[in-house]
């Protein structure tokens, strides 16, 4: 029987990768990437050459009956997404459930590393002793609901955005008389940034600074 290697990837400087994964990626059969383009840069970086496959949220399903078939057959197997951690708000979570569920005897291991979520929990300064992710909020069904929840939380509430959406947040956020927000973006990139302070003083920041509307954000809610 193969092996399942779900590999967590840099979220931006490609040093953080582990020794592991490094030795991982080496000495797989194959590499199931969200995006192979992405994958390539780091592979390139670190003279790897292995064969890759496409396995994003859309083909999640059905490749993971390749992915299956590959493992009976004893390859072992790896899945990256394009940054951080594999099913933290990416694909990944469908295709271990299917092997767990179809291949029971099948061995897949987590090979830690980076990802957006601790990395901007561990420089907050806020109290992470207890706190809830949401990752990525409803555009729409559902959306209401999870914002009125986040704003009467005792503990920290963290979650992603995108540049697109992150203004809208914000005044969401000021609607529902949040005070203490905490932004963290282009984390371990040239551009790190992370912003501490009201509603209104994150608003201020981003309309002094509209270049700063760029990358991923991590967003806490602080109680």
């Amino acid at each position: 029987m193969g092996t399942l290697s779900i590999v967590a990837t840099p979220i931006g400087n490609l040093e953080d990768i582990t020794l592991r994964a490094l030795r991982t990626l080496k000495e797989c059969d194959v590499i199931y990437a969200e995006d192979t383009r992405v994958i390539s840069k780091l592979l390139s970086r670190y003279e790897i050459q292995k064969p890759l496959q496409r396995l994003d949220a859309a083909t999640e399903a059905k490749k993971a009956d390749d992915v299956i078939a590959r493992l009976e057959a004893g390859e072992r197997i790896v899945f990256v997404s394009d940054a951080g951690t594999p099913g933290i708000s990416d694909p990944g979570t469908r295709l271990v459930a299917q092997v767990r569920t179809q291949l029971p005897d099948a061995v897949i291991e987590a090979i830690p590393g980076a990802s957006a979520l601790t990395a901007a929990l561990s420089i907050s300064g806020i109290d992470t002793a207890a706190f809830t992710f949401l990752g990525f909020l409803p555009h729409k069904k559902g959306r209401q609901t999870a914002l009125k929840s986040l704003a009467t939380s005792e503990i920290p509430v963290v979650l992603y955005e995108s540049p697109h959406r992150i203004e809208k947040l914000l005044e969401e956020l000021k609607e529902l008389s949040v005070r203490h927000v905490v932004v963290a973006r282009e984390l371990t990139k040239v551009h790190e940034e992370l912003i501490s302070g009201t509603v209104a003083e994150l608003q201020a920041h981003f309309v002094a600074h509209p270049d700063a509307v760029r990358g991923e954000f991590v967003v806490i809610v602080t109680p």
